[in-house]
């Protein structure tokens, strides 16, 4: 679906002139730069971010923009006219922002740190994309896997414009919480990308990139403030040492982020990605009140609760749609039950965060959940048949997850091998033989490791069957 508002004319002849003024220096001394490489081609994408650059930069370092935190910023993709564009093989790109660190020791730590903003903001993202103030975007998408990361498709030969929000503050990510001035820089980056042969968008074309930093609402605004009015105290000759300001921010040519084109061969692939949630894959599981005999008739071959070492790749692509895991079952097309086993706690929570990733592991090992009851029963009719080598009865445990009526007759139903609706009444025969009604109070008060003689009678007038304990 195309995002686009019509615009009146007047508003089309203003936006150009505006655009046309705040890029004029850095367009002349492009330009300037071209001439002198004898002329080289130039790129049609240029990215313009619809922020202010704040004076107190030095000239020969980079520019430094000022954002408000969950504030929706432009950024116009403008369509360089001089430049040729038929040697592109597609008529649409595709684009993907991302925030990232700025200095180099948080870049090798990046994935921590943004596993740390996870679990502290569960469900926020660190970039959004606002779609209804976009123009001329098409296919916009937000990876829920990488909370900084957007993607959109759009036509270089139209002017385009995505709104993005920064939800995350630089002071975020720092050791101690000074305020927005301590807080650690930014970088908004843009990669961009062409189709092949196969109509995939994994042809980089383009890449550019400026630096932030991200306040609480309003901080932005007062941190410009102070910064030009910084500024205008200095006398003339220390002015000319600052770069000049700007209502704008150009972006300025990078070198592409390592992992822009293996997410973009992901997201552009026909089959289902792992970094966008799909509908689980359903599978039937039988009903609970069948008998385990019907069970086991039920389960198709190789579909185990449990995931073995010898789980071939298909098998363990079935057990994790089957365990609610299919967001992650690209992730792990290629891996067999032995691959998956072998990873640690720590590697699954790096992977697919920390709610999956704990999940994973736990599911992965089988650990199952606890009994809030334990209760021994004999059955009475084979007492005299069922006895261990070393004399007595032999006794079977029943695991109860709830202190239930209901979950008492469904586990009696299993020994027994009848369903649960079969059961009528549970009765506790006391010793002076009176029989007792068992209701929820009365497991609530069954003491833990009780043992009974159990024993089912026919009721003839309901053909079900009343179980007594002894």
């Amino acid at each position: 679906m195309l995002f686009c508002h019509p615009q009146p004319e007047a508003y089309l002849q203003q936006s150009s002139s505006y655009i046309r003024d705040a890029l004029a220096p850095f367009l002349k001394s492009e330009e300037a730069r071209v001439l002198a490489e004898g002329g080289a081609k130039r790129t049609p994408f240029q990215y313009l971010l619809g922020a202010a650059t704040s004076p107190a930069v030095r000239q020969q370092e980079e520019t430094l923009t000022y954002l408000n935190q969950g504030q929706s910023y432009e950024i116009r993709m403008l369509n360089r006219k001089l430049v040729d564009y038929s040697g592109m093989s597609s008529r649409y790109v595709k684009s993907i922002i991302r925030v990232v660190f700025h200095d180099r020791h948080l870049q090798y730590v990046e994935r921590q740190q943004l596993e740390g903003w996870r679990w502290n903001r569960p469900g926020d993202r660190i970039l959004d994309i606002d779609i209804p103030l976009s123009v001329g975007i098409l296919e916009p998408r937000s990876d829920p896997l990488h909370l900084n990361t957007i993607e959109f498709v759009w036509d270089p030969l139209k002017n385009a414009s995505v709104f993005i929000q920064v939800n995350c503050i630089s002071t975020e990510f720092t050791p101690r919480k000074h305020g927005g001035e301590k807080g650690v820089p930014f970088r908004i980056q843009v990669d961009t990308f062409t189709t092949n042969e196969h109509g995939e968008y994994v042809e980089h074309v383009h890449s550019c990139s400026c630096q932030v930093k991200v306040f609480k609402p309003k901080g932005a605004d007062r941190k410009l403030k102070t910064d030009k009015e910084k500024i205008d105290k200095k006398s003339p000759q220390d002015r000319e040492k600052y770069q000049v300001f700007h209502e704008t921010t150009l972006l300025k040519e990078c070198s592409p982020w390592p992992d822009a084109l293996n997410l973009s061969t992901h997201s552009s692939t026909s089959m289902p990605s792992p970094v966008y949630h799909s509908s689980p894959t359903p599978c039937c599981f039988p009903d609970g009140n069948c008998c385990p005999s019907q069970q086991a008739e039920v389960l198709m071959p190789g579909c185990s609760d449990h995931l073995l070492p010898s789980s071939s790749p298909q098998d363990t692509l079935q057990w994790l749609l089957r365990h609610r895991f299919s967001p992650f079952s690209r992730l792990f097309s290629s891996f067999s039950g032995a691959d998956l086993l072998r990873m640690s706690r720590e590697d699954l929570i790096q992977i697919c965060g920390p709610a999956d990733g704990i999940r994973l592991f736990n599911t992965m090992k089988g650990r199952s959940i606890q009994p809030r009851l334990t209760i021994y029963v004999c059955q009475q009719q084979s007492r005299s048949q069922a006895t261990k080598p070393g004399g007595g009865d032999v006794y079977h445990a029943l695991y109860l997850e709830e202190r239930t009526l209901t979950d008492l007759s469904e586990k009696v139903a299993m020994l027994f091998n009848i369903t649960p609706q079969q059961i009528t009444h549970i009765y506790r025969q006391k010793s002076t033989g009176i029989h007792i009604l068992v209701s929820d109070q009365m497991v609530q008060n069954f003491r833990e490791e009780t043992s009974f003689i159990i024993s089912s009678v026919r009721d003839e007038n309901t053909e079900g069957f009343n179980i007594v304990l002894k």
